[in-house]
């Protein structure tokens, strides 16, 4: 089987931010996806596909911010929960 070309790992990536399983998870995730996965090494990359996994229900307490990320997420975290200006929003 031939290895995935980044292009289409890119592509996968965003589809599955785009198709959580809950409407607030799709939303800030498909925008954190369409702003920054392009500029990614592959060493963030494998940090946001491990970070896909997780459940959404788990994901969504870690972004707003009810419970503490565990790591590997903690940066990760705190980088989707930043808002245009670059301020972290309080929960």
């Amino acid at each position: 089987m031939a290895e995935e070309t980044r292009e289409i790992r890119l592509k996968r990536l965003k589809m599955r931010s785009m198709r959580r399983g809950i409407k607030e998870m799709d939303l800030i995730l498909g925008g954190y996806s369409d702003a920054h996965l392009a500029a990614m090494d592959e060493a963030a990359l494998d940090v946001y596909e491990r970070l896909l996994e997780e459940n959404d229900q788990d994901l969504y307490q870690w972004v707003s911010g009810q419970v503490a990320p565990p790591e590997p997420y903690g940066a990760l975290i705190t980088e989707i929960m930043r808002g245009a200006d670059g301020i972290v929003r309080p929960a």
